[in-house]
């Protein structure tokens, strides 16, 4: 998965803390449910921090979290002068193989090791691996359209716009969308463009679906798009100027690249349009369930928050998490491995919507700092 970038139209500015707000957004676009409830509020503050250990960290993994892991990184060597953490983006699978062989200290996934990998993982640390979530990103349905600058899309019709069951934008199913009824839909063929190289974006986007879409996804989930229409782009820079450069075209793209004419969709789970935006975001995270709940395993169920409907809250985010041993070996490295866990779960935090991505919600910063504090 390509980097995420900085978010400077969609706007995480100051009114939104956490991540993107579409620019010049109409207020009433977001769900009414959503204006009216509380934020989920972001971490925040610092927390006490026992410098010391092995430095450099060691850690591979996930391309997608690469900005945050240097914005943790600095923070960490302000808070503990001269430790260092070297990270290289190789991709999840290798970030995950290489953690399992004993390479790296720890290692970074779009996706929780699970399974087979979960279980080597555990081998390897002669102790339980757990998985923490540490960055999110929001995924936004994005589209060109001339003279339709706000769209309602439930589940239902993404999944039916992606594999080719609604092909023109004034198809009944999109029109009857509640949100819709002033939109001016032009009798114009939808042109889809997803991402021709294999990329954790798609992976969560099509798992998404098949959790919030269930009777009308059926192509199954994995890093390769599997819709069947449209024509690919390379990365997510690729895609949305592909997107960009066609009246009509719409993809499915990281919040930090809906931007600079394009415009994401709001999506109504159930109780409503609701629009990509800080609030909404951290609101989906708030109510996160866990794989292994009751654990420091901290897979969340991105499931359960993608087939959700809970009124305000943005349901379609990818997580990284990075991938530890709840006992090391060697105690520089476990002394290591939870000061810099604590530093970007806590100060590393808010630096985080510059660059397009989710601070995490204090509820689940909570569950971050209890496992990190368990690791020994």
């Amino acid at each position: 998965m390509k980097i995420m970038r900085p978010l400077s139209a969609v706007g995480i500015v100051a009114s939104a803390a956490l991540v993107l707000a579409a620019c010049g957004s109409d207020p009433a676009a977001t769900n009414s449910s959503s204006s009216n409830s509380a934020a989920a509020p972001a971490a925040t503050g610092t927390a006490d921090v026992a410098c010391g250990g092995k430095s450099p960290l060691s850690a591979e993994g996930s391309s997608a979290q690469k900005n945050a892991i240097d914005i943790f990184t600095q923070q960490y060597s302000k808070k503990c002068s001269g430790q260092q953490v070297n990270y290289n983006p190789s991709g999840s699978g290798a970030g995950v193989k290489q953690f399992n062989a004993n390479q790296i200290d720890f290692g970074g996934s779009d996706s929780p090791a699970t399974g087979a990998d979960l279980d080597a993982a555990t081998k390897r640390c002669a102790s339980p691996a757990w998985n923490i979530p540490m960055v999110v990103g929001p995924v936004a349905v994005a589209y060109k359209l001339s003279g339709v600058d706000k769209l309602t899309l439930t589940p239902s019709v993404i999944a039916k716009i992606f594999s080719g069951g609604v092909t023109k934008w004034n198809d009944p199913a999109i029109k009857a969308v509640k949100g819709n009824e002033s939109a001016n839909l032009p009798d114009k063929a939808i042109q889809v463009v997803s991402r021709a190289d294999e990329s954790g974006t798609t992976d969560n986007f099509q798992k998404y679906l098949g959790a919030a879409a269930k009777a009308d996804w059926t192509k199954g989930a994995g890093k390769k798009f599997n819709g069947g229409v449209g024509n690919g782009a390379q990365g997510s820079n690729g895609v949305a100027t592909a997107v960009k450069a066609a009246d009509g075209a719409i993809t499915y793209v990281e919040g930090a690249f809906a931007k600079d004419g394009l415009t994401p969709a709001l999506i109504d789970s159930g109780s409503g349009g609701v629009e990509l935006n800080s609030e909404n975001v951290a609101k989906s995270l708030d109510s996160a369930k866990f794989l292994k709940d009751g654990t420091n395993d901290l897979a969340l169920d991105l499931n359960g928050i993608y087939a959700s409907n809970t009124p305000g809250a943005y349901p379609l985010l990818l997580t990284t998490y990075e991938i530890v041993c709840s006992k090391y070996a060697n105690a520089d490295v476990s002394k290591a491995v939870k000061a810099f866990l604590t530093v970007a779960a806590t100060d590393g935090q808010q630096p985080l919507s510059a660059k397009g991505y989710v601070p995490i919600p204090q509820s689940l910063q909570t569950k971050v700092l209890a496992a990190v504090q368990a690791i020994s």
